[in-house]
């Protein structure tokens, strides 16, 4: 699937498409689970299909939601701008101060060697 055909859907179109994707992939994991996928190459392209969906879906709702926030911004410029005058100043915090870590010293465990026998050495 091109990205050029999703951009001409609509938001809802697809929302179902990416379903319908998911339903595939679902399936197309149980055959190769049980040893029946005969092309294991499908289950890569369904992976992205549904990623570029996603992709285009989610710049649609940025996009939709830009246009809202720029005309509702552009109302309250006006109203902010007598706001930000009357503002509190920011609060500023003291710098904190930790204190050093001290590390114990790492020591190695002895190594123990086997007591050689009588048996052994004759």
């Amino acid at each position: 699937m091109k990205a050029a055909d999703i951009r001409a859907m609509t938001i809802d179109q697809i929302d179902d498409e990416v379903l319908k994707l998911k339903k595939e992939h679902f399936n197309l994991r149980f055959q190769r689970a049980s040893g029946q996928l005969e092309n294991t190459a499908r289950v890569r392209e369904v992976r992205r299909d549904i990623a570029r969906l996603k992709t285009v879906a989610r710049s649609k709702h940025q996009g939709s939601a830009k246009s809202v926030s720029a005309k509702s911004s552009s109302t309250e410029a006006g109203s902010a701008k007598s706001r930000s005058a009357k503002s509190r100043p920011a609060k500023s915090r003291p710098a904190k101060s930790r204190p050093a870590k001290s590390r114990p010293a790492k020591s190695k465990p002895a190594k123990s060697r086997p007591a050689k026998s009588a048996a052994a050495k004759s």
